[in-house]
C-alpha cells in the first residue's frame, strides 16, 4: 500500500530549529544541533555542516516548506541560501527549557575559563581560578547571553569585575626595535600604549622592552609598521607577565 505524502512537507529527525518573524509571516530552518552556536561565533564556516537542508519552513516540526512568493515579499530575494543565512544569524534558536539551561551553565562556565585564562590580580600578577570568577560573576548577577559569543562576553565580564574586584588583562611583554632615525619620534607615538618600559638600549637603533595590554597589540604592531615603514620590528616576548601560583580572596 502507497502512503500518499504531500510534496510539500519534508520530515527531518534529530534537529535544532532556528525562527525568524518577518513581513507578518513565521520561517523556520533546520539545522544540526550544536552547529548553529559554532556558525554564529565563527568557528563553523561551511553552511552545509550546519543546516540539514537548504529549505526554508513555516513549520519544520510539520515539514510544511514556505512559499516562494512569501520568502521573496519578506526578505527581498530568491536567492534560498542568502535567506538562510539571514535567519541563521538573526533568528532564534528554539531549544527545550531543559537543553537552554545546560547550554547557559556551560557557556558560564566557558566564559569564567576565559577571564580566568586571560586576567591576573595586578597587584601581585597572579591569575585568578575558574571558580573563583564563577564566584565573582555570581556575586554581580552576570547572565549569560545566548546571541553573543563567549569570547565577547569574557570581554564584558572583565570590565563589571573591574567595578568590584582587583582584576586586569594580564600584560603582554613586548621586545620593539625602532631604527634610530625614527626611533625618539615613534616611542612618543608609542608611549599612552605602553604600561611599563621594562629596559631600553638606544645604539644604532632604539630597542625597548615593554609591557602593554593585549588589547593595543595590533594598534603597536600597525604602529611601528607604518612609521617605519617596515623597518621597525616587534616580537612578542611573553603572552601573559604572570606570576607562579593562583590568587585567593
Amino acid at each position: 500500500m502507497s502512503i500518499f505524502t504531500p510534496t510539500n512537507q519534508i520530515r527531518l529527525t534529530n534537529v535544532a530549529v532556528v525562527r525568524m518573524k518577518k513581513g507578518g509571516k513565521r520561517f523556520e530552518i533546520a539545522c544540526y544541533k550544536n552547529k548553529v552556536m559554532s556558525w554564529r561565533s565563527g568557528a563553523e564556516k561551511d553552511l552545509d555542516e550546519v543546516m540539514q537542508t537548504h529549505t526554508v519552513f513555516v513549520n519544520v516540526s510539520k515539514g510544511q516548506v514556505a512559499k516562494k512568493d512569501d520568502l521573496t515579499k519578506a526578505f527581498e530575494t530568491d536567492d534560498l541560501t542568502e535567506i538562510c543565512k539571514q535567519i541563521l544569524a538573526k533568528g532564534e534558536l528554539q531549544v527545550s527549557d531543559k537543553e537552554r539551561q545546560t547550554q547557559l551553565e556551560t557557556n558560564f562556565r566557558d566564559i569564567a575559563t576565559i577571564v580566568a585564562d586571560k586576567c591576573v590580580n595586578p597587584e601581585t600578577k597572579r591569575p585568578y581560578t575558574v571558580n573563583l570568577i564563577e564566584r565573582a560573576m555570581k556575586d554581580i548577577h552576570y547572565s549569560v547571553k545566548a546571541n553573543k559569543s563567549t569570547k565577547q562576553q569574557a570581554l564584558e565580564v572583565i570590565r563589571q569585575l573591574k567595578e568590584t574586584m582587583e582584576i586586569q588583562r594580564a600584560h603582554m611583554r613586548l621586545r620593539l626595535v625602532l631604527p634610530a632615525k625614527e626611533g625618539k619620534r615613534v616611542k612618543e607615538k608609542l608611549k599612552p600604549l605602553m604600561q611599563v618600559v621594562e629596559s631600553e638600549d638606544f645604539d644604532e637603533e632604539l630597542e625597548m622592552v615593554c609591557l602593554v595590554d593585549p588589547g593595543c597589540y595590533r594598534e603597536i604592531d600597525e604602529l611601528i609598521r607604518c612609521e617605519t615603514k617596515g623597518r621597525g620590528s616587534l616580537e612578542v616576548l611573553n603572552l601573559k607577565d604572570v606570576e607562579e601560583g593562583d590568587e585567593k580572596l
